[in-house]
This record gives structure tokens, C-alpha cells and sequence, in this order.
């Protein structure tokens, strides 16, 4: 059904919704833009920071999975190697917990997704959803709410930093980063300029 029908609400945001200091100063902010209304260089941004292989897997990054296996098998944390498909899945049905089970449930979907998602929907679904801070969910109120301007009007620096938030958006601020939020958004904007402005043409389709 959300292939074709924008979801209310997520889990991640439903339970964010529900936090009592949250609730006391406003509740969450988002809201759906289509893809087309979003800067070219966000989608890139996010995926030269979370999945640089996007375009071409099916939902897995295998050699990170692989990876991230042998090293919680040497005594490691729970790492992740979450492909977007797989964080976009997690965000709209699962809760925030890096646990065997919730990973399997999260494969599960995951599949599904892949099987009846193209990948314009998927990063459509991901961009409104994802979180930015404590509580910004989605690139149009991230957009508003830190830099002022509207999802279309985003710089390549502006996309990098908040791509480079992901990882923790409930502890660093792309409208007011820290050493490594710079740096992170350094290297961000490098992997851009490696993979190309036109990387997900064939995917997302060329504006």
C-alpha cells in the first residue's frame, strides 16, 4: 500500500511523538514533499554517507554485512550495515534496537520492499522520513527548521551536513555542527564529487 499511499506516520516518529518532553514543546515537525521538490544533491548526499551501492543492490550490502559480522563475532558491538532500503524499512514499521531479532524482522520487510518498491519510492519514503534532531523528521522540515530555505533550495554543503547527521540526529546539529560533523561532511561532499551529480540518474531519474 505505501508504494502508492504516503504513510501518516512511522514507528521511529510515532514513538518520538509520544515522548512527554517532546509533547511539551510542540510534538514532531514533518512534512511530504515529493522527490522532484528536493535539492539533486540530497539524495546523493545520503547515499555517498549511508549506501554508496543504492543504485545497484537488491535491499543488502553484503560486504558490510560481512564485515560487521566478524566483528561483533570478535567481541565487538552491534554494527551497523544498514543499506537505505533496509533504514527505510526500519524507520516506517520497527523500533530502535540493535538486536538479532530486530535485524531478522528488518531483513524480512526489507525483502518484500525490494520486491515491490522501485527505488525512487524508496528514496522518496526515506528523504520524508528519516530523522534530522530530536524532532525533525524528513528533508522539508530539516530544510525549514535548520537552514531557513525550502527542501528545493538546499546547497551541496547544506546536503552534506545533514547527511552527516544520520548516524546520531538525536545528538549532533547540522545547523550548528561540531568538529566532526564538519568532518564527517567533508568526506561526505567528497564522495559526492567521486560518484558524479548524475550517479542516480538511472535509478531516480535525470532532472
Amino acid at each position: 500500500m505505501f508504494r502508492f499511499i504516503n504513510p501518516p506516520t512511522t514507528a521511529f516518529m510515532w514513538r518520538v511523538s509520544h515522548n512527554q518532553a517532546v509533547k511539551a514543546k510542540g510534538g514532531i515537525h514533518q512534512r511530504w514533499i515529493g522527490l522532484d521538490q528536493i535539492a539533486k544533491c540530497m539524495p546523493l548526499a545520503v547515499v555517498a554517507g549511508e549506501d554508496q551501492t543504492f543504485p545497484t543492490n537488491y535491499g543488502f550490502a553484503w560486504h558490510a554485512i560481512q564485515e560487521a559480522a566478524i566483528h561483533d563475532l570478535h567481541g565487538g558491538h552491534l554494527r551497523g550495515a544498514s543499506t537505505i532500503t533496509q533504514q527505510t524499512a526500519k524507520n516506517l514499521f520497527l523500533w530502535p534496537a540493535r538486536s538479532l531479532l530486530r535485524k531478522a524482522i528488518e531483513a524480512y520487510i526489507t525483502v518484500w520492499m525490494v520486491a515491490l518498491w522501485p527505488k525512487r519510492r524508496v528514496m522518496s519514503v526515506y528523504l520524508n522520513t528519516v530523522q534530522f534532531d530530536n524532532r525533525l523528521f524528513g528533508v522539508s522540515a530539516a530544510a525549514r527548521r535548520l537552514f531557513s530555505v525550502p527542501a528545493s533550495d538546499l546547497s551541496r554543503s547544506q546536503c552534506a551536513l545533514l547527511a552527516a547527521v544520520l548516524p546520531n540526529p538525536t545528538g549532533d546539529n547540522a545547523a550548528h555542527p561540531d568538529s566532526s560533523v564538519r568532518r564527517h561532511a567533508r568526506w561526505i561532499l567528497g564522495q559526492m564529487h567521486n560518484l558524479g551529480r548524475h550517479y542516480l540518474d538511472n535509478v531516480l531519474g535525470s532532472r
